[in-house]
């Protein structure tokens, strides 16, 4: 057992004096021959070479996800700014289907009185015997695009639409 430990205690100095001796060896061999000194100099060149490409590749990649960080920024901001438009727009559009939706109904009970008062008129001309020229009206619910009225102009102003 003793000696097991001894052998390898001794091999390891033995390994460990090898290696030192060749590397000191291969550092001397090369030191004094010339054709080592310029590999060896065009090896740490193109070391330091390559660590200032490492550099710089990895400073356009954190540009890059920089630059990458500020459009998304920027389009969740576009987005937000949209939906909010879209909001307001169609609620916009709400009031006015219900604004619509009365001016419906009001024109089809104004429709409606017309005709009421257009009968009393045709009574009235029957009875009476007077010559009364009684205007057609037109069914708004067969020709919506036909206004009723369609002498007074309807009003609108540049900034309705806008947001």
């Amino acid at each position: 057992m003793r000696r097991i430990r001894i052998l390898h205690s001794f091999s390891v100095v033995f390994l460990y004096w090898f290696y030192m001796a060749s590397a000191q060896g291969s550092a001397t061999s090369s030191d004094s021959d010339p054709r080592y000194v310029n590999i060896d100099e065009r090896k740490r060149k193109r070391m330091l070479s390559n660590r200032e490409s490492a550099r710089r590749s990895r400073m356009r990649k954190q540009k890059q996800l920089e630059d990458l960080v500020e459009e998304v920024s920027a389009l969740q901001k576009g987005n937000k700014q949209i939906s909010e438009k879209i909001g307001v727009t169609t609620q916009r559009y709400v009031e006015m289907q219900s604004s619509n939706n009365v001016l419906r109904a009001q024109a089809m009970e104004l429709t409606e009185r017309l005709r009421s008062l257009n009968s009393v008129l045709h009574i009235v001309e029957e009875v009476g015997g007077y010559d009364i020229d009684i205007p057609e009206i037109p069914d708004p619910l067969l020709k919506p695009w036909q206004l009723p009225c369609p002498i007074q102009p309807v009003m609108a102003s540049v900034d309705m639409f806008e947001c």
